[in-house]
């Protein structure tokens, strides 16, 4: 044992001049892995308070000889970040020479500590040559190997002062919070939202529009829809607000991201996913004022190495609406006048369910899955009359009833390693997501004349089905080079396949039976897969940072028509680059400048380029154009932060976008019939100021405000007749305020208080986005019955949108010690909120107005349980039995 001792000693001490290297598992650095058995552990706390201090940063740093300078240099040994209870434990470290132990954390003074294993020969020191014979060896053998495992106690932070007064730590995150290159908005702090859908949610976040049939923008732009940072099938009507941890606005993403998503930035929506040791969870259910359930829960237990959570929530929805649209036609004395009344019934389910296997300290292996169902059905009274002249010429009725079912379904399957070395790491992932659906529609069409002609019913009925799939393939690694110098890469693969079947079908008198119009039907597939990889490279410099990024991707395209003769066509993009940088600088402790800029792409979706017509609305036939080109942005973004005492903080942004090749919707006249379509303009830019401001008003009353002031530009073509063409532009200045207000009153009484208001504006540039719904078998579960001239937002170069504004209240009350609460919220208290617009072209004029859910009270309850694992964490160190009660959850996070 003497002899196994001193080769331990010796061999560990001639590791050292070689710099054996980091502690890595199977490293080969220096030829003495073997060595490498150091291990330091313990527990970070307040000093104040005793309790772990939660995501602190761990430091083991020591001098190493560094042969290009001739002198002594600080390289990082080993770190991590404490788990939630404070614990840290660093293994695999050399077991000779002196370490440095820094710890930094949010709120905390920055701590530092000489430690050492201080192993010494054994047989030296005071036993001498003489020794204690063999039972003196086997207690130095001992002895060395309990030096190698050594436990450093509590470390206690004490608090920063300067820190404390400049921001608000507080044990629960606020509503929102800010920061120069995102914004993190979290949704259990949002009461209006509760028992709702992620259409609701973002009416509420900063920077973020909602119209009444949910279309969302983002600084007047359709931004890219992500979950849990993956482009996904679901549509945001298809995720309970109850299911959602939180939503990260992203404005200009870097290289990093997927360059997809046009001239606006990315709306991550972020699921909840529980990792508290012990298990948890909560119950929930509630009724709005139309007699509509809603239902769920969630399940957390963590034992060990294992995670696993379920959650699942059932949302019954009742969705009423009224559209009235008005158009003057130039090129004949004929007017149409439309009303609709639509009325949206059903019920749909939300489960998920994943597993996490900590393999060990630096390997975790996840994966998770979720389950969607829903059924509804619509029912619709479109009433239209044509004024010829200034007299009533004809008047219609056409009574519509649709059903229709959607299923999505989605997979997630990711490995992580982390390195000894802090911040270095690789993961790597496979994402599935597939959405079905399936649509049945009656169309009963009545025509009166008034000069006594009778008009039989017209009886069309569809069947449509509908399929969509996304697999993702994901590798990225991060190396931290330096302290301050980081270097990141990965690639990625998208394939995405699309089916859409629309038959119709038209009552025949004569023969008594339903015939295929194959004109007004379509059958449709399309396939795209995009490749990606990218580099960006961060150093810090004094109080200077930056971050320089490129992307490389190219795509491809193949699409089929099904008709008598098969159509298909082929686009195949080249590699485009995609470069980003970010440069900021840090003005002091409390006031940060930021410059960035990005380069981004927005690709035509499967409805922008299905050229099938659609005849759901017979006066305004819809189709897409496979001719469409993908539009490249370049977006520039200057922000200036600055936090103030008692946690007021201000973030300013300057923004500027301009964009070519811009696909905007446009109203073309093709042989007296009106079409909704496609089109590439000729470009776009806009610009705007943007100001998010957080005021903690009273302890009890917290206000943040988000004020947009921008100027939108977009140049088109419009269509004269079959030859000619004129170039079309429009421009205004407009602006948006969201204003939201939480109270915190006595016996745990909350209210929250927002409000929006929109002035009026262009049309959006653009629709599309990179989500779901859109026309023919689309996902989800819609308006509530639509009608009108396509329904919802019509993004053409050719007009403007109304003023509108609302305003949403809630009021919770936590009961029994914080486990349970019950809130009382209502939607657009005043009735005001009312989408309308104006558009114009060289055939006609036309007002439309939309009215959707106004007014809706909704009551909520929800009960948390749980039970924390406090098993004790035992070491070989002789610990007494009170030290031990302090350390808890000894599984890795």
């Amino acid at each position: 044992m003497a002899l196994a001792a001193s080769v331990l000693f010796f061999s560990s001490n001639a590791q050292y001049p070689g710099g054996g290297g980091q502690g890595r598992p199977g490293g080969n650095r220096g030829g003495g892995q073997g060595m490498n058995l150091g291990h330091f552990y313990g527990r970070i706390v307040d000093k104040k308070t005793s309790k772990g201090v939660d995501a602190a940063s761990v430091q083991l740093v020591r001098a190493q000889f560094d042969t290009a300078t001739k002198g002594s240099k600080e390289v990082v040994v080993s770190g991590m970040l404490t788990r939630a209870n404070g614990e840290f434990s660093l293994e695999n470290l050399p077991v000779m020479g002196n370490f440095t132990l820094k710890i930094t954390a949010i709120g905390y003074q920055p701590y530092e500590q000489k430690v050492s294993f201080s192993l010494r020969p054994p047989g030296g020191g005071q036993g001498g040559a003489g020794g204690q014979g063999a039972g003196g060896q086997n207690g130095n053998m001992d002895a060395m190997m309990a030096a190698v495992d050594k436990d450093l106690g509590n470390i206690k932070l004490e608090a920063d002062a300067q820190v404390l007064q400049d921001v608000t730590v507080t044990a629960s995150k606020p509503l929102i919070q800010m920061g120069v290159d995102r914004k993190i908005f979290n949704v259990e702090k949002n009461l209006v939202s509760a028992g709702q859908t992620a259409q609701e949610i973002m009416k509420s976040i900063p920077s973020v529009n909602v119209d009444v049939d949910g279309n969302v923008t983002l600084r007047n732009a359709a931004p890219q829809i992500f979950v849990d940072g993956r482009p996904s099938t679901l549509s945001l009507d298809q995720i309970p607000a109850d299911a959602i941890e939180s939503v990260e606005i992203i404005t200009n993403p870097s290289a990093k991201y997927d360059a997809s998503g046009g001239n606006a930035g990315i709306l991550n929506i972020v699921l909840k996913k529980n990792r508290k040791a012990g298990f948890n969870g909560s119950i929930r259910a509630g009724v709005d004022s139309r007699a509509k359930f809603n239902g769920g829960g969630d399940l957390n237990v963590r034992q060990g190495k294992v995670n696993v959570f379920v959650s699942a929530n059932a949302n019954q929805r009742k969705s009423l609406s009224t559209t009235n649209t008005f158009r003057h036609n130039l090129l004949t004395p004929v007017d149409v006048n439309q009303l609709s009344d639509g009325r949206n019934n059903g019920t749909f389910a939300f489960s998920r369910a994943g597993l996490d296997y900590l393999i060990d300290n630096r390997n975790t292996l996840s994966v998770s899955g979720n389950f969607v169902r829903g059924s509804f059905k619509n029912h619709d009274d479109l009433k239209f009359d044509s004024v010829r002249s200034g007299v009533l010429d004809t008047r219609a009725n056409q009574i519509t009833d649709t059903k229709s079912q959607f299923r999505n379904t989605g997979a997630l399957l990711s490995y992580k390693h982390n390195f000894a070395q802090a911040g270095k790491e690789i993961t790597a992932d496979f994402n599935y997501n597939s959405n079905n659906s399936d649509n049945n529609g009656l169309y009963t069409t009545t025509l009166t004349k008034y000069n006594g002609t009778t008009v039989l019913p017209v009886l069309r009925k569809t069947v449509g089905d509908g399929s969509s799939k996304f697999y993702t393939t994901q590798v990225d690694f991060a190396n931290p080079i330096t302290e301050n110098m980081k270097f990141e890469t990965g690639v990625r693969m998208a394939v995405r396949d699309n089916t859409n079947l629309n038959d119709n079908y038209f009552y025949n008198y004569t023969t008594q039976a339903y015939v295929k119009s194959s004109s007004f039907s379509s059958n449709y597939k399309f396939t795209d897969r995009v490749y990606a990889g990218y580099l960006t490279f961060a150093n810090k410099l004094d109080t200077w940072s930056y971050q320089a990024g490129l992307r490389a991707e190219s795509s491809n395209y193949t699409g089929t028509l099904f008709q008598t003769k098969d159509t298909t066509f082929k686009t195949k993009y080249p590699i485009s680059l995609f470069p980003s940088v970010f440069i900021t600088k840090q003005l002091s402790e409390t006031q940060d400048l930021q410059i960035n800029y990005s380069r981004r792409i927005n690709r035509p979706n499967f409805f922008q380029l299905n050229p099938a017509i659609d005849p759901t609305d017979p006066q305004n036939l819809a189709k897409g154009n496979p001719g469409l080109k993908p539009e490249f942005t370049n977006s520039f973004e200057l922000s200036y932060q600055k936090t103030f005492a008692k946690g007021h903080s201000l973030l300013t942004t300057a923004y500027y976008k301009a964009s070519n090749n811009l696909i905007t919707r446009y109203i073309d006249y093709t042989d007296s019939v009106y079409y909704l379509t496609y089109r590439n303009a000729n470009s776009s830019r806009s610009y705007g100021l943007e100001l998010t401001v957080r005021d903690p008003l009273m302890k009890w009353w917290d206000m943040t405000t988000n004020f947009n002031l921008y100027n939108s530009k977009i140049n088109g073509i419009q269509t004269l007749n079959s030859t000619e063409k004129s170039v079309s532009s429009q421009e205004r200045v407009s602006y948006f305020i969201k204003w939201n207000n939480t109270f915190k009153l006595p016996a745990s009484i909350s209210i929250q208080l927002s409000g929006d208001y929109q002035s009026r504006s262009v049309l959006p540039q653009n629709s599309s986005g990179g989500g779901g719904g859109g026309r023919g078998g689309g996902g989800g579960f819609g308006g509530g019955g639509g009608g009108g001239f396509g329904g919802g937002a019509q993004p053409t170069a050719q007009g403007y949108i109304n003023p509108n504004y609302g305003f949403d209240l809630a009021i919770r009350k936590d009961l029994f010690k914080n486990k349970a609460s019950i809130s009382l919220s209502v939607n657009d208290i005043l009735k005001t909120r009312k989408y309308s617009y104006y558009s114009e072209s060289t055939t006609f004029t036309q007002n439309y107005e939309r009215v959707r859910d106004q007014r809706v009270f909704r009551l909520n309850f929800n009960y948390r349980f749980g039970k924390m694992d406090v098993s004790l964490f035992k070491r070989k160190n002789n610990r007494s039995e009170q030290d031990m009660q302090d350390v808890q959850n000894p599984g890795p996070q």
